[in-house]
Formats: structure tokens, C-alpha cells, sequence
């Protein structure tokens, strides 16, 4: 005789602990102190009897409770969650609930209509769903419960995300429940959970298995008596120890297997071997009319509404019912949040149902509900959803192509992406080209937005070839703009580029009426040759794209063309015209609630100037561009701005600030590829002026990779340089030579300035540390000649500052103090720590040579004082070296650029020994002494040993080691 009835478990075995957590977090949100806590766990563990358990407990605190579902499907719905959320709030006793739940399901329904970009309408509508959501005061402390959070959609999950920000004093707990072990990457819901946890604006709990003791005590109260241990062991095997597993294993056992009578291989026989066969075991022993409900219920989802299925089954109503009545009684089905919803006891029994019903009947029951759905006004998503597994790809691509549109409209780009894919799953034959070709546009841009950009090439592509088969020449045209920036992102070179925009021009020639995409096609060229430094280029075709857009009335286009102009005269040395035409673009995105390119000018302003060390200029800008995207959500502009604020805060000596800033940047995980380098580069940067030279080499080489990959100049040539500067601050001078020229080939290459002016000086005191005074001066005047030409800011105080080094070298001590002291005085005006500081230590050095010891002695204590407030230790270090040789009677190191050690190696080396052989006179390990020798032949620019042992004679043999 089967055991039925008896499946659930009286008590959750194995969950003290995490009860009596619920327990405190329901006190402390009675007490005002919200929160958001995720409960984690594999499907089956428990989630959702946990949080049943802590409803239970919170209606007995008198709390308000709301609950809602995400299902299978819902990541393509826009606000699908939040919908079941509203139905269950509408059904609430309390009236202020019920209110809340109507209010937000009006305002989901109805898609804005606000002027601005489709990002300004999708934050003012998450706003004010949020503003809805914590304002409303019932009187009474709040549940709300969310399950499946893994299935949820964009926009109810960024509701989620600012709720966490504003519940703190609010009397409010959201508990949500998800699947760890199906959080995939593409979902939704794995951003907002890092980033939540990582913020400490959520917590977690995750529920483990049973283990064989739990699994025999929930065995034994579920059932009510003991149970032979050899089942016990067979139940626990093939379940797992998942809770849910455990429950449905029993309800198919059969009663004999209970007593202890059969042997063990008898029981365990008696144990289905899978979840699916228990719980179809349980399924089949239902009537006939009762699984033909379920199978239809199945089709429809893991929650349904009595209406639908009742329209979907074609059965009376009463009939409907009396099958619902039994699916309850045997445990397949729970009641839902009102009278008319009913869900199933879990989404695995939901899923084993649908897998039994046959293909056949499940296409009809598919085209069942989606007709049904029509009728009823459901969500275009669900209805193209149910219309593509009925095998109907026409009524699926019409209403894919709908709800695609109204996500679009939001901003909601990954549910988008999904309903453009459907759409063209189902494509209905005989589509005209130009339809396909908008389909496939849109594909491209939803693509774009979510960083598939391998997609959104081929989808770009599909459409451009549609829509030159179909001549629409205008159409292909229209193309080509968004087919370049991707095709940039992807590697493509400048000349690729620029011949794709310039065909695309030339096509246009005789086409009449096509200004705007012409002026779209000119602004295009203008941002690709403003990335590859072709300034020139970029002003023509910027300022002839930006008047064109502005006759046609094509705003948006025209602040585009306007920032890119700006940034490029700011680049050609033309900076009252492009500081003016920044802030005017900015200043018109903004009257225009055009959030994105607001921000985009606000990024360039301020990069622009950090890059040109314009720093009074960039900080300020900056600071305000982080509050605009900030406030804007524009996640990616916010921590773009806020790596180059962090480059600013370095530059000018704000290090623990600077510090904070790029770890704040890169810890978000919003910022896209240009920001991870930026903030990167930053904090390598730092750890060179701190003298964490692993750290600094590490993050350095992982930036200049990913700048590399991009082969932009503006990414790869900042971390270079920090490397070229920390190998100069160690030594290894030859090292420091060779990237600075890297760095100069790669700038000359695109006739750049602006990242060029560090490099004169590395490389010059590079030159000098090896004695090569000639080789400084020809790599001064041959980079000064260059950030000359393009009049950069930071040209003459680096020109100086070489200069004055260069003097020094050769003891003009006079005019080497006046030209490094107009150098410190230039780098002091432009806020510049690092030259000023260095600067300060060169001028203490030009006037211990003239013995002019007081002053040295001055100027140290300053350069030590800067250092120590902004923990450039490695600065701090060579202050304390030149005042050491400043003192009275001291000598510089004979052996200088070597260490004492080196030194020993190199006399050795000049003696004819062998590597093995100095090892064992100086008792060292032969990979010391290989090391040691590496060092040496690096730091004397040697190639052979030979050159060590010419180089040890010239350094006086009675120098005392």
C-alpha cells in the first residue's frame, strides 16, 4: 500500500540556525532596522519551506506580508516580478497594501512617455516604483517575499538594488530566494548579488544538504515511526540529502519497504531511483481528469491563474476545481497569493509534469494558453513565448517584436536582446527585407548595449546586407556608424574603419534627403580619428557632422558631434574653443534630459584635462561628473570619471584619496574595460611611489595588456610608462630605455603629445644614471620636439626639467639651478606631485655640488615632508640617500649604479672566475651569483662579462668593500 498524504516534513530538520536568524532579522526590522538578506541553496533544499516558516512567524508578529514569484521566461518580461508582487499586495488586508499593489501595477503597465533618452525614462520609472515601495506606511512592519530571483527581470531586480540602498531605517525585510547552483553569468540577478554583498547592502544565508543523520530524523517525522536504517541509507544516496528529494522518495515508497522484515537490497529496490520517477510514481496514481489539469497547469508554468486554466484545459469550471482540489491533496500544488492563483509545490515537479506531457499536446496546450493570454491582456512576453513552443513562429515573432519594443523603451537592454532573438527564431516567411533588416537592427543595438559585441557585429552586418539587397541605400547608411564602433571594440584598425564610413559616405552622393545620415556618418570618422589622435581629421569631420545635424534638427546626434569636436580642439592645443564647446555640449545634453550624452561630455571634459595635467580644470569637473552619472545610474560613465579622478588625486598627492577612489572603481564591477585600466594603472602608480614594486610591476603589466588588446594610446602608453618608471626608480636603467622608446614609437606613430611628456624625463635621467650624457640630451631634444609641435600643457616644464638634469650632468651648476627651479616652480603651478617632488630633490642635488649644504639640507626636508603626507616612500628614500651624500666629507659610492654586493660580484667576475666558482668563494647559491650578474650587465648596459670586467677596472681597486 503507497504512503499518501504524509509527504512534508512537520519540522525543518537541519535549519535551527538559520530560523533563528530570520527570527532576529524580523526583530530588528520590527524595530525600524530593514534589510535585504538572499537565501541561497540548489533546487529542493528548502528555500522556499524556510521563508514559509519565517512568513508564519512574521503574520504572528503582525507583520504585513507580500510575496511574489519570478518563473522561467520572466528575465524576458519586463517588471514581471514586480507584477506578481503588485497582485499579492492588492489582495492585502491592510489598505494601505492593497493600495500600494494597485498603484504599481498601474505605473508598470503604462510605459512612460517623459521626454529624454530611454535610460532617463527607465530611471524615473525605477525611481518612482521605488520611491512607491518604501514610502508607502502601513503601520505595521513589512515582509516581502521573492522566490526565484534567478528568473528575475532587469527592471524588478534594479527596483531590488535601490531598495536595498533605502530600507536601512525603513521597518521592511526582503528575503529572496535563488538557486546557486543556476546563477548563471548572463542572469541578471549575478551583478546585483555581488554588488549588494560586496556593498554590505545584503546579506546571505545558504542552506547546505542533509546529512545521513538529518536525512534518518526527517525520514522518521515525516512518517511518524522509526525507519529501517538500510533505507534510511538508500533514500539518502539517491536523494543527496536534498530536502525535497527526501519528501517525494517517500511518498513513493511503498508501505511494506517500511518495516524491517526485507532485507536491505529489498529496501533499497523499494527507493525510485530518480525524482522524476517518484514523482511521476504519484502522478499516475491520480484520475485520469486530474493529470490531463496538470499537464495543462504544467504548460502554463509554475504559477497559473484558475481563469486561464480553466480556459486553456476547455473544461468546467467546477471540474477545473474538483482536479485542483485533488493536485492539493496529493501535494503537486499549493494555493497561490489570491483566490485565483494557485503554483506548484515546487518548479522541479512542475518541470517533471511538463516533460511527460507529449510534444503534440504540448504545442496545442502552448497555443491554448497564448491565445488565451491574448484574450486576457497578458504581457507580450509571455504571449510570444507560449506562441513559439505551439510552433506558431508568426503570432511569436508579432508579439516578441512588441515586448522587445516596450524593454527597448526602458532601457531593459538584456530582456530586449532575448525578445529580438525569439523574433528571429521566428521570422515569418515572406517577411519584406526592410522588416528584417529593422529586426535585425535592433538585435545589433540591444547587442551593443550588453557588451555582446561578436553579436552585434553579425547582427549589424545581417541588416546592412538586408537593407542594400532591398536598395534602401539610406538604411544601409544608417548602418554604419553603429557598425564601426563595434567593429573598433573588436580590433579593427583606423584605415578599416575609416573606409567602411567613407564608402558609406560616397554611396550617399546622389541620394537626396539623406542629411542625417550623412551628419551621423561625419560625427562617426570624427570619433574614430579623434581615438587614433588624427586631430585634424577629427575637427573636420566633427564640425561638419555637428552643423549638419543641427539643420536637420537631429539633437542628440549634434551633442554627440559637439563633445567629440570639444575634446579634439582641447588635444590640438585649441583650449578656449574646445573647454567652451565641452561645457555647451554638456550644458544642451542636459536641458534635453539626454542623460547619456550629458555624461559622455562630462567623462571628456574631464579625462581630457586630467590627460593634458590640467588639473584645476579636471578635479572639479570630474567631482561633479561622478555626482551627475551617479545620480543618473549610468554606472559605467560613473566609474569611468571616477578612475580618472583617481589619476587626478595621484597626480596631485592625494594618494590615500587616490587609492580609495580606483579600489572604489574597480570594486563596483559596473565599469566597463577603460575604467579597470585606468583605476589599474592608478593604483601601480601608487605602489611604485610606496616602493611595492611586485604589486606595482602586476598591476602595471595587467593594465598595459588589457590597453594592448584595445590598441588604443590612451590605454596602453599610461601603464607603460609606470613601468618604464619603476624600473628606472629600481636600476635596471637599460629596461627603463627600452620602454620609454616603446613609449615614444607608439605616440609618434599617431603624431600624440599628451602621453608622451612623463617619458622625457624617465628616459633622460635614465640616459644619465649610465653616464650617457650625450644620449639624454639627443632623447630630450628628440621627444621635446614632438610635445612642442603639438603644444601640449606639461611641454615646458618637462623640456626644462630635462634640461636642467642635463646641466647638472655636465656641471654647469648655475644654469642647472635656474632651469630646474623654474622646473619646480612650473610642476608647483600645475598641482604635479610627482616631477615637483622629484624636482625638489634635483635642485637639493644642484646645491650640495655648488656646497651650498644649508640649502641642500632645506630643500630635503621639504621634498621628505611632501613625500611622508602622501606616503611616497620611494621618494622619501632618495631623499635620504642625497642627504647622506650631502654631508660633509662623504663620497658617492665608487661603484655607482651598483650595490655593494653587485660590486663584489663584478671584481670577481674581472678575475676570471666562473659563476659556480664566485658561489663558492662568496658561499651563495650559482643562481644567486646568475641573478646578481643579470642585474649587473642591466644596470651598466653591458651584453657580455667581458664589459663587467673592463667596467670593475676603471673603479679604484683599494675601494674597501
Amino acid at each position: 500500500m503507497p504512503v499518501r498524504g504524509v509527504i512534508q516534513s512537520p519540522v525543518l530538520v537541519g535549519r535551527d540556525a538559520f530560523l533563528t536568524l530570520m527570527e532576529d532579522r524580523l526583530a530588528g526590522a520590527a524595530a525600524g532596522a530593514g534589510r535585504v538578506l538572499f537565501v541561497a541553496g540548489e533546487a529542493g533544499i528548502g528555500k522556499t519551506r524556510l521563508l514559509g516558516s519565517t512568513t508564519r512567524r512574521a503574520q504572528a508578529s503582525s507583520f504585513g506580508v507580500a510575496r511574489a514569484a519570478a518563473f522561467p521566461g520572466d528575465v524576458q518580461s519586463l517588471g514581471g516580478l514586480l507584477l506578481d508582487l503588485a497582485s499579492d499586495l492588492t489582495s492585502a488586508p491592510e489598505p494601505v497594501l492593497g493600495d500600494l499593489g494597485q498603484s504599481l501595477t498601474s505605473r508598470i503597465r503604462a510605459i512612460p512617455a517623459d521626454d529624454g533618452d530611454a535610460h532617463h525614462r527607465r530611471r524615473l520609472l525605477v525611481q518612482d516604483l521605488t520611491d512607491l515601495l518604501v514610502t508607502a506606511d502601513p503601520g505595521i512592519p513589512v515582509l516581502i517575499i521573492l522566490e526565484d530571483l534567478h528568473w528575475a527581470d532587469e527592471l524588478s531586480l534594479d527596483v531590488l538594488g535601490h531598495l536595498a540602498g533605502r530600507i536601512a531605517n525603513r521597518p521592511m525585510l526582503i528575503a529572496g530566494a535563488y538557486r546557486s547552483d543556476e546563477l548563471y553569468p548572463s542572469l541578471p540577478l549575478r551583478d546585483l548579488r555581488g554588488r549588494l554583498l560586496a556593498q554590505r547592502l545584503a546579506e546571505e544565508i545558504r542552506l547546505p544538504r542533509l546529512g545521513l543523520d538529518q536525512t534518518a530524523t526527517m525520514t522518521s517525522t515525516t512518517l511518524g515511526r522509526p525507519v529501517p536504517a538500510q533505507l534510511v541509507a538508500a533514500i539518502h544516496e539517491r536523494t543527496d540529502g536534498i530536502p525535497l528529494h527526501v519528501e517525494e522518495f517517500l511518498a513513493a515508497i511503498d508501505e511494506n519497504s517500511l518495516t524491517s522484515q526485507p532485507g536491505a537490497a529489498v529496501q533499497a529496490a523499494a527507493v525510485p531511483d530518480t525524482l522524476s520517477d517518484a514523482v511521476l510514481g504519484r502522478a499516475r496514481r491520480l484520475a485520469t481528469p486530474t493529470r490531463d489539469v496538470a499537464s495543462a497547469a504544467a504548460v502554463i508554468g509554475r504559477s497559473f491563474d484558475f481563469d486561464l486554466l480553466t480556459a486553456v484545459t476547455q473544461a468546467a469550471p467546477d471540474d477545473v476545481a474538483g482536479a485542483l482540489r485533488e493536485l492539493q491533496e496529493a501535494y503537486f500544488v499549493l494555493p497561490g497569493a489570491d483566490a485565483v492563483t494557485v503554483d506548484f509545490r515546487h518548479a522541479l515537479i512542475r518541470d517533471t509534469l511538463y516533460a511527460d506531457t507529449g510534444l503534440p499536446l504540448r504545442r496545442r496546450l502552448h497555443e491554448r494558453v497564448a491565445a488565451a493570454a491574448v484574450e486576457r491582456g497578458y504581457r507580450g512576453a509571455f504571449i510570444s513565448a507560449h506562441f513559439e513552443q505551439a510552433g506558431c513562429p508568426g503570432r511569436a515573432y508579432e508579439y516578441a517584436v512588441i515586448a522587445a519594443r516596450e524593454a527597448g523603451a526602458l532601457s531593459a537592454h538584456g530582456e530586449a536582446l532575448e525578445l529580438c532573438r525569439r523574433a528571429v527564431r521566428n521570422l515569418p516567411a515572406g517577411l519584406p527585407r526592410l522588416d528584417q533588416a529593422r529586426l535585425f537592427t535592433a538585435l545589433g543595438d540591444e547587442a551593443a548595449a550588453t557588451d555582446d559585441n561578436l553579436a552585434a557585429a553579425e547582427a549589424y552586418q545581417t541588416a546592412h546586407e538586408l537593407a542594400t539587397t532591398a536598395g534602401d541605400v539610406r538604411a544601409a547608411a544608417a548602418l554604419v556608424p553603429s557598425m564601426v564602433a563595434v567593429a573598433h571594440l573588436l580590433g579593427a584598425g583606423l584605415d578599416a574603419r575609416v573606409g567602411t564610413l567613407q564608402a558609406a559616405l560616397d554611396g550617399l552622393d546622389a541620394v537626396a534627403g539623406a542629411d542625417r545620415e550623412r551628419a551621423r556618418l561625419h560625427s562617426a570618422l570624427a570619433a574614430a580619428y579623434l581615438v587614433d589622435d588624427r586631430l585634424d581629421e577629427a575637427i573636420s569631420h566633427g564640425e561638419r557632422g555637428r552643423a549638419e545635424s543641427q539643420r536637420v534638427g537631429d539633437d542628440e546626434a549634434a551633442l554627440n558631434a559637439a563633445a567629440t569636436v570639444g575634446s579634439a580642439l582641447v588635444f590640438a592645443g585649441r583650449m578656449d574653443e574646445g573647454w567652451q564647446l565641452l561645457e555647451e555640449a554638456i550644458a544642451g545634453a542636459g536641458q534635453t534630459c539626454q542623460e547619456a550624452e550629458a555624461a559622455r561630455g562630462y567623462r571628456m571634459v574631464g579625462s581630457s584635462a586630467s590627460e593634458l595635467m590640467e588639473y584645476d580644470r579636471a578635479e572639479p569637473w570630474l567631482i561633479e561628473g561622478v555626482r551627475y552619472a551617479e545620480n543618473a545610474e549610468l554606472w559605467n560613465h560613473r566609474h569611468y570619471m571616477a578612475s580618472h579622478l583617481a589619476h587626478v588625486q595621484w597626480a596631485t598627492g592625494q594618494w590615500d584619496a587616490a587609492a580609495q577612489t580606483a579600489e572604489g572603481a574597480l570594486a563596483d564591477g559596473r565599469g566597463g574595460i577603460t575604467t579597470r585600466i585606468t583605476a589599474q594603472y592608478v593604483l601601480g602608480y601608487l605602489a611604485m611611489g610606496r616602493g611595492d614594486w611586485s604589486a606595482a610591476d602586476s598591476l602595471l603589466r595587467e593594465a598595459l595588456a588589457a590597453g594592448e588588446s584595445m590598441a588604443e594610446l590612451q590605454r596602453l602608453s599610461p601603464p607603460l610608462w609606470g613601468l618604464a618608471e619603476a624600473a628606472r626608480c629600481r636600476g635596471d636603467y637599460g629596461t627603463a630605455l627600452s620602454l620609454c622608446e616603446r613609449g615614444y614609437q607608439a605616440s609618434a606613430e599617431v603624431m600624440d603629445a599628451a602621453c608622451l611628456v612623463p617619458y622625457l624625463l624617465t628616459g633622460v635621467r635614465a640616459h644619465l644614471a649610465r653616464g650617457a650624457v650625450e644620449a639624454a640630451e639627443e632623447w630630450s631634444v628628440r621627444v621635446g620636439a614632438v610635445l612642442e609641435a603639438r603644444a601640449i600643457p606639461g611641454t615646458l616644464p618637462a623640456i626644462g626639467h630635462g634640461r636642467g638634469l642635463i646641466l647638472l650632468a655636465r656641471g654647469d651648476i648655475p644654469a642647472a639651478h635656474q632651469a630646474l627651479e623654474s622646473a619646480r616652480d612650473s610642476w608647483r603651478a600645475r598641482r604635479r606631485f610627482w616631477e615637483g617632488t622629484w624636482a625638489l630633490l634635483d635642485l637639493a642635488a644642484a646645491a650640495a655640488r655648488a656646497r651650498r649644504r644649508g640649502e641642500a639640507a632645506m630643500l630635503l626636508d621639504e621634498a621628505r615632508t611632501i613625500a611622508a603626507a602622501a606616503g611616497a616612500r620611494t621618494v622619501a628614500d632618495e631623499a635620504e640617500r642625497l642627504s647622506r651624500s650631502s654631508e660633509p666629507g662623504h663620497q658617492a659610492e665608487p661603484w655607482h649604479p651598483l650595490s655593494e654586493r653587485e660590486y663584489e660580484v663584478a671584481q670577481l667576475v674581472a678575475t676570471g672566475l666562473t659563476n659556480r666558482q664566485i658561489a663558492a668563494q662568496m658561499v651563495l647559491a650559482p643562481k644567486t651569483i646568475s641573478a646578481h650578474i643579470t642585474h649587473i650587465l642591466t644596470k651598466l648596459g653591458a651584453g657580455r662579462r667581458a664589459e663587467i670586467a673592463a667596467w670593475a677596472t676603471t673603479v679604484r681597486r683599494d675601494t674597501p668593500l
